[in-house]
């Protein structure tokens, strides 16, 4: 049973000082501290990795229950969907984990309820300096830090070398190469792009390659229906009107994945996580690209993952603790050397195995100019109207202007009193 918590970060704050306090005189109320010093506690911990990245991170959270014996570490895997909401159904019930891993995305959303710790002068931040501006910025909530970061990432262009060698196409740089190389890629029954229409996050590259954003959160204005965002949805309808991609709105993960890995594509767009996945079925013939620029630029967004503290944990210390274990230094150079993550530590980049990883070697510099999603409290709750729209305009039912407008509509409607 979880201790009752209030509804703000107040109530976070006031329990991490009387936590901070009932920890001094060693008689671990609250606070995860033996009578003999020694750390001790139950930490659950929701994990919202992968199949293949879970193995790695369970092991990880083991280690440090053997490293800790007063300390029971209680590793739950829930996957990625629904993960939002079933946190903030369990925490409402005073029920959460005390530790998730939280899409950059969510912290905001979870802190502006409070149901997370702020984690400012605890032992859950170590060398806080150590991590990447663009990896930091999205643990901050009204002036407070709210998580830790695990991974960052963005999206990048995956290619099969051997089918762009056998149609004799170059690596594209835009969209419009992709579509000028159907064609060539036609002779050999294979179509050049993946599109997924069943989750807006891959929207966003085209939206950003038009110089656009869904919304404007420094001057609270909706922009995804504007000039650059209509142009967006035209530009995802054009290439599969042409023939250049594929796609559909359901299934899409599994869909690419055998699509790509089976050869019926030369290319898909994805992030770091599916490393794993695409080297096993591609070997020496995967490519990792820049995203293809649209109209205006080429963009990608900033996305990662971070740990969370449940405001109403009765082990507070030991989840500190734990968080501080699985975020740091040497964790994180392990993950990336078992798994080809990228980590949110600057000095990690310095090991030697990492600089060595070609796939850090692309992706850690794709990181440093992608583009920030909108730390807002909402943030997570843009993607639902838009992927909606997406499906009316793929299923014919909505032009690319009219989604673009309905999406616009909704967001007015979700973030009130913007423009």
């Amino acid at each position: 049973m979880r201790r009752s918590i209030g509804t703000t970060a107040m109530v976070a704050a006031l329990a991490l000082a009387a936590t901070a306090c009932g920890s001094d005189d060693g008689d671990g109320d609250g606070g995860g501290g033996g009578a003999d010093g020694e750390l001790s506690g139950t930490v659950t911990y929701w994990d919202t990795s992968n199949e293949t990245e879970a193995e790695v991170f369970e092991a990880v959270a083991t280690e440090f229950e053997e490293m800790h014996p007063g300390v029971t570490v209680e590793y739950v895997n829930i996957g990625f969907d629904d993960a939002q909401n079933r946190f903030k159904n369990a925490a409402g019930a005073n029920e959460a984990p005390d530790v998730m891993r939280t899409e950059v995305a969510w912290v905001a959303d979870f802190a502006s309820l409070g149901y997370l710790y702020p984690l400012d002068d605890t032992a859950a931040l170590e060398d806080q300096e150590d991590f990447l501006d663009e990896a930091w910025a999205s643990t901050q909530y009204d002036g407070q830090t709210y998580a830790v970061p695990q991974v960052t990432d963005t999206l990048a262009l995956f290619y099969n070398r051997a089918l762009l060698d056998e149609a004799a196409v170059e690596v594209p740089a835009s969209l419009a190469d992709i579509e000028d190389s159907t064609g060539a890629f036609e002779e050999n029954g294979v179509t050049p792009l993946y599109v997924r229409g069943d989750d807006p996050y891959w929207f966003l590259p085209f939206l950003y390659g038009e110089g656009g954003d869904l919304v404007d959160a420094g001057d609270q204005r909706v922009t995804v229906d504007d000039e650059a965002g209509v142009a967006a949805f035209e530009r995802m309808q054009g290439l599969v009107d042409s023939g250049a991609a594929i796609t559909d709105t359901s299934e899409g993960w599994e869909n690419m994945m055998s699509a790509f890995s089976g050869g019926e594509v030369a290319m898909m767009v994805n992030g770091p996580w599916a490393i794993a996945d695409a080297t096993a079925a591609l070997g020496e013939d995967l490519g990792v690209a820049p995203v293809p620029a649209g109209g205006s630029a080429q963009g990608s967004p900033l996305g990662g993952w971070n740990y969370g503290v449940y405001a109403g944990t009765p082990d507070a210390e030991a989840s500190f603790e734990f968080v501080s274990y699985m975020s740091s230094a040497a964790t994180q150079q392990r993950i990336t050397d078992e798994l080809s993550l990228l980590p949110t530590r600057a000095s990690v980049y310095e090991e030697p195995s990492v600089q060595e990883n070609a796939m850090v070697d692309f992706f850690k510099p794709a990181v440093d100019v992608a583009h920030e999603r909108p730390w807002i409290p909402e943030a997570q709750s843009l993607f639902e109207p838009l992927r909606i729209s997406i499906e009316a305009m793929l299923t014919g039912s909505a032009s690319p202007e009219e989604a673009a407008s309905d999406t616009g509509d909704a967001y007015r409607d979700l973030l009130e009193d913007w423009q």
